[in-house]
This record gives structure tokens, C-alpha cells and sequence, in this order.
């Protein structure tokens, strides 16, 4: 009974996912377009030097936000010291060079939303201000499971040492 009950619940489960797009009609003039890519400018205060040295101001959240170069192109990253990788969502991903036929989502992840399946890219290069690293490990998620970027642990630990300190992130190189 059980098993059937499962088996039953997982079936409405996959069906429910198909539902949205049965009313999906294609050419329909009053349906707007989705933005593809968000590369908006951090409101954040970042202070550079020349050292290889970052300092970002908390926002109102007390989140650190920052204006990095990913592989030569703009991308707007929110550091997340808890997630072990770099996380990119698919369409960043593909901004940056990254084929849907390179994208392997076979690694399952735990995400502060749940569980969901990543693919394993390496950047090439990353950078803010005037720090600069390569060879980052990062997951691409899907768009429906990530937001926006995450600056995670990969590219941190590539760094001197990083440190909170009167509202702000110190980044060193």
C-alpha cells in the first residue's frame, strides 16, 4: 500500500512539472520577455588598492556583494563563505562560454533550497579589483535552483586570507 501510495505521488510529481508549459502558447503578443543575463552594477562600495587587496562594505542585508570579472566578462557575485563552490546559474554559464553540451548536471548538491543536480566547470580566471586568481572550481545549476552567483570557498581559499572587520570584507592577495 505504501509503495503504491509512493509510486502514485511521484507520478503526480513529474506530471506537475509538465503542467505550466501545456499553457504555454507560442507567439502570444501580451507575454514579455525574460531577461537572459542581469550584469547590473553592485550598489556596493568596494575599495581597491593596488596590493591585491579588496575591502567590501556590507549591504543593508549584511551581505557582501561584489563586481568580479569571470573569464573576461562581468558578473555580479554575492560571497557565501558557507558553499563549499563557486555556484553559476545555466544562463550565466552560458555568457561565459560554457556549451549546454558541456554542462553534465550528474552531481547532486545540497543547496539552502534543497537538493538539486550541479555540473562541474573550471574557470579559468576570476577577478575583483585587483585581485586576480585562475583555475577556480565551480557547479552550474540550474536557473529554476540558482538565483544569481555565489562566491564560494573555491575562490576564497585561493586568497592570502579574507576577514570581517568594521562592516566590511577584507579580501587579500
Amino acid at each position: 500500500m505504501l509503495i503504491r501510495m509512493l509510486v502514485f505521488a511521484g507520478v503526480v510529481a513529474a506530471i506537475a512539472t509538465q503542467v505550466p508549459s501545456l499553457f504555454e502558447t507560442s507567439g502570444s503578443a501580451d507575454i514579455s520577455p525574460k531577461p537572459v543575463l542581469n550584469v547590473a552594477l553592485s550598489q556596493q562600495p568596494v575599495v581597491v588598492d593596488a596590493r591585491g587587496n579588496v575591502r567590501l562594505k556590507a549591504d543593508t542585508q549584511g551581505h557582501y556583494n561584489g563586481d568580479f570579472k569571470i573569464n573576461g566578462k562581468p558578473v555580479q557575485g554575492l560571497i557565501d563563505t558557507g558553499a563549499t563552490y563557486v555556484a553559476l546559474n545555466e544562463t550565466t554559464a552560458r555568457h561565459l562560454g560554457f556549451s549546454g553540451n558541456a554542462l553534465d548536471y550528474r552531481y547532486s548538491v545540497n543547496t539552502a533550497n534543497g537538493a538539486t543536480k550541479a555540473a562541474y566547470v573550471k574557470l579559468d580566471r576570476m577577478e575583483i579589483g585587483s585581485i586576480k586568481v585562475n583555475d577556480v572550481d565551480a557547479l552550474v545549476l540550474k536557473d529554476e535552483a540558482l538565483s544569481s552567483t555565489l562566491i564560494g570557498v573555491s575562490f576564497l581559499k585561493k586568497l592570502n586570507s579574507y576577514s570581517v572587520e568594521d562592516g566590511s570584507l577584507h579580501l587579500m592577495q
